[in-house]
């Protein structure tokens, strides 16, 4: 499963989801789905990097991957 860091990133960097909007240019809907741990399935990498970018961090630094455990 894949899970979010994004709203704990953003809280490091002290950047609000308004901030965030103006400098990456993505949508509110896009991010505030994005900083929720299970609503977002599906991101394009140039989405990510959008954000990544106006964070000053790595994409993978946005999400981590945890290993499903019923394998």
């Amino acid at each position: 499963m894949i899970t979010s860091n994004l709203k704990y990133v953003m809280r490091q960097k002290n950047v609000t989801i308004n901030k965030l909007i103006e400098i990456s240019g993505v949508s509110n809907h896009t991010i505030v789905r994005a900083r929720r741990t299970s609503s977002i399935s599906e991101c394009t990498l140039g989405t990510l990097e959008k954000i990544a970018d106006a964070l000053d961090c790595k994409v993978k630094d946005l999400f981590e991957q945890e290993k499903n455990r019923d394998k």
